[in-house]
């Protein structure tokens, strides 16, 4: 993983890799035989870290690799993943030749693209390219027949380009009223049947479709946010085909801890005021560590017990009013379980009224990550180091 362990600061992510093997476990014993699972790590793995998900995932049995980007490929291979990957966002033409010699696949749905992508790959190189069909999520993808058959015709004959793929996006499949997916299930049926041959791999699930959706499985499905253990939807959740193990937890130790007595204040605009004497705790995290203002009020653990945050959070600390005097260096968790209570990734996404994606995506980059197998660290990753 290119891991290093130095930390200077009493916070950190620790990333449970037992329970993203257990995910992907689930997933290949639930679609069907011959179906490969491709393990989604764009964002720097939903924000658990690219690599160490990456080969925890293939160890667990998925086959191929996505990203969002060139460059989250690069980085994958920079650090010696070597997998298949695919980029399932726009990229340059410019940049085709650097794809195909890293052995990186590319989205393509449209014929100027591959037009201007052929001067930059050599004549010796193959840049796989999987073809994204527009079935009604409206960002990106061939939307008709016409439109298909003019990449096809670039493609036919140029030895530099092999259709590996072709793939859809659903914009429903986590929602209860299945209409709009069964219509673009449909239409993505009619548009593979457009092409002129099918390629090796067909995939139309995210992580919603894959529990949900056996037809939809076709001979590939790609796992997102479920591998990470959290649910594409709130709704979803009584629909599960095997239970999620959340793979994410954050934590801090406390910096300082006071006694304030009633009438006193704590932090900017001193919008806090002891209502009696309180013990106040300060945590070395804020908002630059991804611990938005928003959360002013959000309750955390310590020793067990829950405790709210308490005046505005700063850009690199809050505070916490406790239920009764604690040492400092007592470890803090904001996300994750300690003693029978439990924070979970989608509690902090309802506290901010949004989705559980989102959280740990914000959590920011200088926050390391721990990583565990077995109970045990086995390595880390500092990326201010």
């Amino acid at each position: 993983m290119g891991e290093q362990t130095n930390m200077y600061r009493d916070t950190w992510a620790e990333i449970n890799l037992d329970h993203i093997s257990y995910n992907v476990e689930s997933m290949k014993k639930h679609v069907k035989e011959g179906t490969i699972v491709i393990a989604v790590v764009k964002a720097n793995g939903y924000g658990h870290g690219d690599a160490a998900v990456a080969e925890a995932a293939l160890d667990a049995g998925a086959s191929y690799l996505a990203v969002a980007t060139l460059d989250e490929a690069m980085a994958l291979r920079k650090k010696k993943v070597a997998a298949p990957i695919l980029v399932m966002g726009a990229s340059r033409p410019e940049n085709a030749g650097d794809a195909a010699k890293e052995n990186i696949s590319v989205t393509v749905f449209q014929k100027d693209w591959l037009s201007a992508a052929k001067s930059f790959i050599e004549s010796s190189e193959v840049l796989a390219v999987h073809l994204k069909f527009d079935t009604g999520m409206g960002r990106l993808g061939i939307r008709s027949q016409d439109e298909l058959q003019e990449i096809e015709n670039v493609i036919k004959g140029d030895k530099r380009f092999l259709i590996e793929g072709a793939f859809t996006h659903f914009a429903t499949a986590d929602s209860l009223d299945n209409g709009y997916f069964d219509q673009q299930l449909s239409r993505f049926e009619e548009m593979v049947d457009w092409m002129e041959a099918v390629p090796k791999y067909v995939h139309s699930s995210n992580s919603a479709a894959g529990l949900r959706f056996p037809q939809a499985h076709l001979n590939a499905v790609r796992m997102g946010i479920s591998m990470y253990g959290l649910v594409p939807s709130m709704e979803m959740k009584p629909e599960l085909p095997f239970p999620l193990k959340e793979a994410f937890s954050l934590h801090t130790r406390m910096a300082h801890v006071k006694k304030l007595h009633k009438g006193e204040k704590v932090s900017y605009g001193a919008t806090y005021e002891a209502s009696e004497d309180e013990w106040i705790a300060t945590l070395p995290i804020g908002y630059a560590d991804g611990w938005i203002r928003k959360l002013q009020g959000q309750e955390v653990l310590a020793e067990g017990m829950r405790a709210p945050i308490v005046g505005r959070i700063c850009m690199d600390q809050c505070m916490i009013k406790l239920p009764h005097e604690m040492p400092v260096g007592t470890q803090v968790t904001l996300i994750g379980k300690q003693g029978g209570e439990r924070v979970t990734v989608d509690e902090v996404a309802e506290k901010l009224e949004t989705i559980n994606y989102e959280i740990t995506c914000m959590v920011s980059s200088r926050v390391p990550r721990i990583y565990k197998r077995d109970g045990q660290i086995i390595g880390g990753v500092n990326y201010l180091l």
